[in-house]
């Protein structure tokens, strides 16, 4: 998709349509948009977060837009193209519950092997704190990040292991629904 087009190809419709939960006409309305924004066919990192800026004026979003990024750019050649756009979109938007939670999980997993430990929940946390500033009044035993990932950890780390498996982070998200939280941030765009 690095070619400038202004059409989605009837293939390239028909696959999005199938790896999406959009139709027809919504994936060409977020094809318009994404390259009047976009001409080049690809969105940098800098650009993301530029994004982000706009939904979180009061914060800094840097951090969370830099780790969201990199779980958009499927396949980590430092853009996102439309379809890479569109299928995250789709997941956090849209998809069903168990979708969120892998795209979540895969958020939170920065180095990607498999288990998401303390540090790593503290890194998105602290990040997900800075973008939303003042903005959100927290329970006297959330207020730091350390709290909330303590509290996480203390409901999530079954087998208290400091680490968690995808297992432990999709029964302890069911429990605590703001796990998933930082995903809202896509609904009311879609």
């Amino acid at each position: 998709m690095g070619k400038s087009q202004s059409k989605l190809s009837p293939e390239q419709l028909a696959d999005l349509q199938k790896n999406t939960y959009f139709d027809k006409k919504e994936l060409q309305q977020w094809y318009k948009g994404f390259r009047r924004d976009c001409p080049s066919g690809q969105l940098n990192k800098a650009e993301f977060c530029q994004i982000y800026k706009q939904f979180f004026p009061f914060g800094d979003p840097a951090e969370f837009a830099d780790y969201v990024f990199d779980v958009f750019d499927e396949n980590k050649n430092g853009f996102i193209d439309f379809k890479e756009f569109i299928v995250a979109l789709s997941i956090t938007s849209r998809g069903r519950l168990e979708e969120k939670l892998r795209w979540a999980f895969q958020l939170y997993d920065i180095d990607k092997d498999g288990f998401i430990t303390y540090d790593e929940m503290l890194q998105i946390v602290q990040s997900i704190y800075k973008m939303t500033g003042d903005m959100v009044k927290l329970p006297p035993d959330e207020d730091t990040p350390q709290k909330r990932v303590d509290k996480i950890f203390r409901n999530m780390d079954k087998n208290a292991d400091a680490r968690l498996t995808f297992e432990e982070f999709v029964e302890g998200s069911k429990l605590d629904p703001t796990i998933v939280q930082a995903l809202s941030l896509y609904d009311g765009l879609v």
